[in-house]
Parts: C-alpha cells; structure tokens; sequence
C-alpha cells in the first residue's frame, strides 16, 4: 500500500510539473522581449486600428504598438563599407497608450549599427504590425500592405539630459529586462529625429505623411 501511495504522489507530481513547462512553452514572453509585452491588457492585446485613410493617425498606431523594429544604417564595416546595413533594435515611443511618436533606442558602442551611426547619423526604421497578432488574426501575409508597415527616415541621436527620464521610463516600462543589461557596454538612450515617413497599409504604394501630420495625432 505505501508503495502505491509513493507512486502515485510521484505521478501527481509529474502531471503538475509536465502542465507548468507546457504552460511556459506555448504562453507569449510578456515582459520579457516576446510577443505582446509591454502590459496590454491580456483581454485585448492590440487596439483597433485606425482608418487606413488616416494614414498620420496610422503610423502613429504602428510606432506605438511595436516593441522592435529593423533600422537601416549605412555600413562602415571594411567588407562591406557604404552598403546598406539593416539590425533588429528593440524599442518604445511611451508605456502603452500614452506614446509620443518619437522612437527611442537603448544603444551601446559595441553594437554594428551605432559605429555605422557615429561616422553617418542618418537612418531608416522599419516597424510592422507582423510582429503583432493582426496580421495573423486577419491572415495577411507579413510582406502585404494590408499588414500595415511603416517607414521613418531621419538621424539618429544621443538624448539630451532634459529628456534622459523619458527615454527611460518610454523603454525600461516595455523592456524591464534591459534594467539588467551589463554597465559596462556603456549603454546610453537614443532617438530618431524623424524627417520623412511613408505608411504603406493598402494597395496602390505608400503614403507620405509630414512629421508635422505625424505629431499632430492624438493618440486615444
């Protein structure tokens, strides 16, 4: 008898633990650099998205929601200098739903990009609603416009010190995990200063939108 109550609390044991690890393995990262972190709320992962006609209203609905984009750098490695260079930045333009538009990096000397960005500031971001569950939810391919895609061109710069606590706060409430990246990799809060963008979310090419249009939206 207390062989088989020995076996049986071992097999309890098991199913309880094999439960947890599945329960990890299929449930999104949140918080943690996964899919859907930055604390939306589980009920509702994504807001509507706008009017495709409000095209400024759009790109301000794509920067916000998105936690990483590709930022296009103009290479100053030997190999393959004056190239395009492109690299998966993770960042944030505010905590959810309250962003500002402006796109802020936490960077570090040692990354590629920032010694292509010391020698030539200028940049493209590119952010989608693929890293999001829209496109899939509706079943558009990540490369159709109606999985809508943005682009913004400008320099990339370091924060003035007026502007350090909401680099920050816009980041480490999106990102927690680089609270703990090593202090000795220098790291420092950077921005893209916008000076183009083009909304690509509907056939027929893109749109251009004015970064006066842009930071003319009211994020609700």
């Amino acid at each position: 008898m207390a062989g088989r109550t020995r076996w049986s609390a071992r097999a309890l044991l098991a199913a309880v633990l094999a439960s947890a690890l599945l329960a990890l393995l299929v449930s999104p990262a949140r918080g943690r650099g996964g899919r859907d972190h930055g604390d939306w709320d589980e009920a509702s992962r994504l807001p509507p998205l706008p009017p495709r006609e409000d095209a400024a209203r759009v790109a301000r609905f794509v920067t916000h929601v998105c936690d990483w984009g590709a930022l296009a750098t103009i290479s100053t490695l030997e190999a393959v200098r004056g190239r395009p260079f492109s690299d998966v930045l993770s960042l944030s333009d505010g905590p959810p739903g309250a962003g500002s538009g402006v796109p802020y990096f936490y960077l570090s000397p040692l990354q590629l990009s920032v010694s292509n960005l010391q020698e030539n500031p200028y940049a493209t971001l590119t952010m989608t609603l693929a890293q999001t569950n829209f496109c899939k939810k509706h079943g558009f391919d990540p490369q159709s416009p109606l999985c809508a895609h943005i682009m913004l061109s400008g320099t990339v710069t370091k924060v003035n010190e007026t502007e350090v606590d909401i680099a920050k706060q816009s980041l480490f409430i999106r990102h927690p995990e680089m609270k703990t990246w090593p202090s000795s990799h220098n790291w420092f809060f950077a921005k893209l200063n916008i000076t183009n963008i083009w909304v690509l979310d509907y056939f027929g090419g893109p749109k251009i939108v004015t970064p006066e249009e842009y930071y003319n939206v009211t994020i609700q």
